[in-house]
């Protein structure tokens, strides 16, 4: 290794020595890497969910007969429902409903169990709160089967075996999330939107810190070079953003269950190259603004809106509009947020997950070369 080499190196070790003193003697830092997105994984993974579970509905039976009452066990028996209140009559039904103290209300009309004996319409009315949209579809969906399970049943009990009541069997296998736990699918976005957070934080307060206390321009009388600076400048926070992914991956599967089936060091890769993206992203905010609260201000809005609604994490991509596909291409949380799924739920390594690398690979080296052309040596 030549001389040049070896003080260019020493350098970069002395900047980023003096970069972690400023970490230490400031908590605030070391909270914003470190319990941050450890809280803020908590809070998402027990606060946001997609199961539905105990969902208060209510029964109107007009029919009185075994099969309305055999309806109303099929629903008293399913996970999905609670509270199964017992209403009299519509009215009544439609004023909870009203009130907000059922989300369903299934009705039974008289001849209901006259109908199904003679293989004739059996009509049920399902009246649905559909302000929640997606609890209201999956109440129906499962009101509507049990109508359908009792229905079949009664006709095989009846000896009838038509081509109405005969049954074929679709037998389907949930890979990699048997059991449906949003927590499984969500832990891998929200660890990545947490960590994007963190990394543009860390870094957009580095360099303006430096520019309003006055010690850049110390900085400009030493011989240390632009790459230098912002190399220096970063690793202390890569280091921090390395603990903050095993503390978060740690939680994860802890906490959550979410279990680990692909490559570790695949993993290591996808997470390193996301952290130089993002906190080169940050490192550019700070040498652009120069001022610590706008660019506060700028990474916070650069970072959480599009890592929570262009990475895929809550909204499928698939489903977005065209422009808005297209524009998430350029954010990194959307190929860190497919990693994590792919290493952790799916088992991937890099033989799947080689064109993600390469994609955060780009940004995290754009990101440091407009770091490095935006820091001029100049006062103005």
């Amino acid at each position: 290794m030549s001389g040049r080499c070896v003080r260019s190196l020493g350098r970069i070790a002395a900047l980023a020595d003096k970069e972690v003193r400023h970490v230490l003697r400031d908590p605030r830092t070391l909270y914003l890497a470190l319990v941050m997105p450890l809280l803020m994984l908590l809070l998402f993974g027990f606060g946001v969910s997609f199961d539905l579970d105990h969902l208060p509905i209510a029964v109107v039976d007009h029919d009185h007969s075994e099969a309305s009452r055999g309806l109303h066990q099929r629903l008293a028996a399913d996970d999905l429902f609670d509270d199964l209140h017992t209403l009299s009559d519509v009215a009544g039904a439609e004023r909870a409903l009203v009130a907000g103290e059922v989300l369903m209300v299934v009705v039974i009309e008289r001849g209901f169990s006259r109908a199904l004996a003679l293989g004739r319409d059996a009509h049920v009315q399902l009246l649905i709160d559909g302000s929640d949209n997606s609890s209201a579809v999956q109440a129906r969906s499962r009101a509507e089967l049990a109508v359908r399970a009792l229905a079949v049943s009664l006709a095989i009990g009846a000896g009838q075996r038509t081509a109405s009541t005969t049954l074929i069997e679709a037998r389907s296998f949930t890979r990699f999330n048997p059991e449906g736990r949003s927590a499984i699918f969500l832990v891998p976005g929200i660890a990545a939107y947490v960590l994007a957070m963190m990394a543009v934080l860390l870094t957009a307060l580095t360099v303006a810190r430096e520019w309003e206390r006055g010690s850049m321009m110390q900085l400009f009388a030493t011989p240390v070079g632009r790459l230098e600076i912002v190399v220096g400048k970063l690793l202390p926070y890569l280091v921090l953003g390395a603990l903050a992914v095993l503390l978060v991956l740690a939680a994860g599967g802890i906490v959550f269950d979410v279990p680990f089936r692909g490559s570790a060091p695949t993993l290591m890769l996808l997470a390193l190259l996301f952290l130089i993206g993002m906190l080169g992203q940050g490192l550019l905010i700070s040498v652009i603004t120069r001022n610590q609260m706008v660019a506060t201000q700028v990474a916070a809005m650069s970072s959480m809106l599009p890592s929570l609604l262009l990475s895929g994490f809550v909204f499928p991509i698939a489903n977005m509009p065209t422009a808005l596909q297209w524009l998430s291409r350029v954010v990194p949380a959307r190929y860190f947020v497919a990693g994590l799924r792919g290493v952790l739920l799916r088992g991937n390594g890099i033989a799947e997950l080689w064109p993600e690398a390469l994609l955060l690979t780009g940004f995290a080296s754009l990101m440091l070369g407009l770091s490095t052309l935006r820091f001029q040596r100049t006062i103005a």
